[in-house]
């Protein structure tokens, strides 16, 4: 079994933002480590997707340059039928629980988050999600700050 880290909204921001604030720095090398300490890292499109659609309304042409460079680099996880239907699920079994991750009538991007990550712990990975908000996503898959991984 592998260790994989599934990369969420905050941490792509951070080290697709071309400004070296402090924070940015501190999740870069944060990353870096990431392979020295064996885990395999992922890229999720629905990510992808939240990120590139803020960098492109906002014109800004390095921090697009700088996720397609880190998609490059990193496992890029497609959404697929697979998943979509893992989201039907999960999304219905979580409002008949009386919760939720998004109104109603939302996409729910933390609920495809989730399904790609727990499809990926089924093929038999160790699967964490890195986030700023491990809140919604902790309901369905271990989701931990990406300072305390």
């Amino acid at each position: 079994m592998s260790k994989v880290i599934i990369l969420n909204s905050a941490p792509v921001g951070l080290i697709t933002n071309p400004k070296a604030t402090p924070l940015a720095v501190q999740y870069q090398e944060w990353f870096y480590t990431l392979f020295e300490r064996g885990y395999g890292v992922i890229l999720p499109e629905i990510i992808d997707y939240e990120i590139r659609r803020e960098l492109l309304r906002a014109n800004k042409l390095s921090g697009i340059r700088k996720l397609n460079q880190l998609k490059s680099e990193i496992i890029y996880l497609p959404i697929t039928t697979e998943v979509m239907l893992k989201v039907a699920e999960l999304w219905a079994q979580v409002r008949n629980q009386g919760k939720s991750t998004a109104d109603n009538k939302a996409l729910d991007g933390d609920v495809i988050l989730a399904s790609q990550s727990i499809l990926v712990a089924n093929y038999g990975h160790e699967v964490i999600i890195a986030t700023s908000n491990e809140k919604h996503l902790s309901i369905f898959i271990d989701a931990r700050e990406w300072q305390e991984i």
